[in-house]
């Protein structure tokens, strides 16, 4: 009776032992699994971390964005920190623009633009590019523009600029270029007739006997010259570089953009004047917060496309007769927060389409002088103003430019008045109306010390 119960015991603990076993073995299978799972996930981050150095594949999309500018699509990737060149596949629809200035992007590697092929232009500037290698274009038979400013290249091989038989635009200036015999190739290509828009402004930083001289001014038989070579070591006796005279070039100051159109930042670079140099297809030009305390005669000469023109914050002081001669379409001026105290008699003459004028923060001075300013505006009602308060003197101060000029005639003496002038014609409720035109040749609002002698006499049709 006794072996009755240690057998069903011994029958239950047999019963019990497989499934102690399979449970056993199904954890460990469960463990394999979750380490199986744990590795590939390393792998996957580590194949990520390899793409995001190199960029072979489309598994990464960079933060870029599609940018529409007057029917042109841009592909947007400034300013994100990129060390690759994006893979072509990234896109849903093949680029013709691609912006990449302001990252951090070193070497060009053979085949970075492959798939790229429908690229008109395409913005490297401002990167820290030290290398491009000979294969790094290929595939971009269609580009047109490439800029590569403001990087660290030191040498360029012709051969990179093979694959794009059809670039009408580089620009290399503000690199650190070594004239020497490696240069050799591309400074003759730079020199060929028909490629004068290919590296216009780009100039030598060693050795010092070529240093500041445009790539495109040296005679390339002088690299690779034997003994040409003055400066190695410390010798002292090394030819000093040839002095630059005339004013700064504004290509080697100023940072100049694609998008939304062309557009150069010449702002906060210590500039006393103008720069030369501005081209005819640029769009927008900033020059404010510098030093430029007067604009002189034709600074803006051959800017002839400029249409928004930024000095402010320049402590400017004097507007020279016929600087602002050439900006037939300038539409947007802005002279606001200098040191104006009234706008030289024709200086405004040639600006047909300005539509925007900014004025403000500028210390006008309510007298004689500032008459022209306000028969200007009033002949271009089209203008929207903004800032013209009289700063001095006192019995004027905060004052409107307008209410004081309109002050000023009422109180005139009459018999210092035309005896054919109406009172109403000065009434600011009747300018641009036809008593106003009418009055307008009975009585010039000029200044009478600003008045030349007439010889005929205008009448305006309206």
């Amino acid at each position: 009776m006794r072996l009755k119960p240690l057998f069903v015991l011994a029958s239950l603990l047999f019963l019990l032992l497989p499934s102690v076993e399979m449970k056993r073995a199904g954890k460990g299978r469960g463990l394999k699994r979750a380490r199986h799972k744990i590795t590939q996930d390393r792998v996957r981050v580590r194949g990520v971390r390899r793409h995001s150095r190199s960029g072979p594949s489309g598994l990464v999309s960079p933060s870029c964005s599609e940018l529409k500018e007057s029917g042109k699509i841009f592909m947007d990737c400034q300013d994100r920190q990129l060390t690759f060149i994006p893979p072509a596949n990234s896109w849903s629809r093949k680029p013709r623009h691609l912006l990449l200035a302001r990252n951090r992007i070193k070497i060009l590697h053979d085949g970075a633009f492959l798939g790229y092929d429908s690229l008109t232009s395409l913005d490297l500037q401002q990167n820290q590019i030290l290398q491009v290698e000979e294969g790094a274009f290929q595939g971009l038979t269609r580009l047109k523009t490439l800029l590569l400013q403001h990087n660290r290249l030191t040498t360029l091989s012709d051969e990179a600029l093979i694959p794009m038989p059809n670039l009408r635009d580089l620009r290399l200036y503000d690199n650190p270029w070594k004239c020497l015999c490696q240069l050799e190739s591309l400074i003759r290509t730079l020199q060929v007739p028909s490629n004068r828009n290919l590296g216009g402004n780009a100039r030598c930083a060693e050795p010092l006997w070529l240093k500041k001289r445009k790539l495109k001014t040296i005679d390339p038989e002088l690299l690779c010259a034997e003994g040409i070579i003055l400066q190695t070591g410390n010798n002292t006796n090394a030819l000093e570089p040839i002095p630059l005279r005339g004013k700064a070039d504004s290509a080697s100051l100023c940072h100049t953009y694609l998008f939304p159109h062309m557009r150069m930042d010449c702002s906060k670079r210590g500039l006393t004047e103008v720069p030369s140099g501005i081209p005819d297809d640029v769009v927008e030009v900033d020059l404010s917060h510098n030093l430029i305390r007067r604009l002189r005669l034709k600074d803006f000469l051959g800017a002839s496309g400029l249409r928004i023109l930024n000095l402010s914050s320049n402590s400017m002081e004097h507007i020279d007769h016929g600087s602002l001669f050439g900006l037939l379409h300038l539409q947007e001026l802005d002279l606001s927060d200098n040191d104006l105290h009234f706008v030289q008699y024709g200086v405004l003459e040639d600006l047909y389409f300005l539509s925007r004028l900014k004025l403000g923060g500028n210390p006008w001075v309510c007298n004689y002088s500032i008459h022209y300013m306000v028969y200007w505006l009033r002949l271009h009602p089209a203008v929207k103003h903004s800032g013209l308060w009289c700063h001095s003197p006192s019995e004027f101060a905060r004052e409107r430019v307008e209410d004081y000029v309109q002050s000023y005639n009422r109180e005139c003496p009459k018999d210092k008045q035309s005896s054919r002038t109406e009172p109403d014609t000065l009434d600011p409720v009747n300018w641009g109306t036809a008593m106003e035109l009418q009055g307008e040749v009975e009585e010039d609002l000029e200044p009478s010390h600003l008045r030349a002698p007439k010889k005929y006499e205008v009448y305006r049709l309206s």
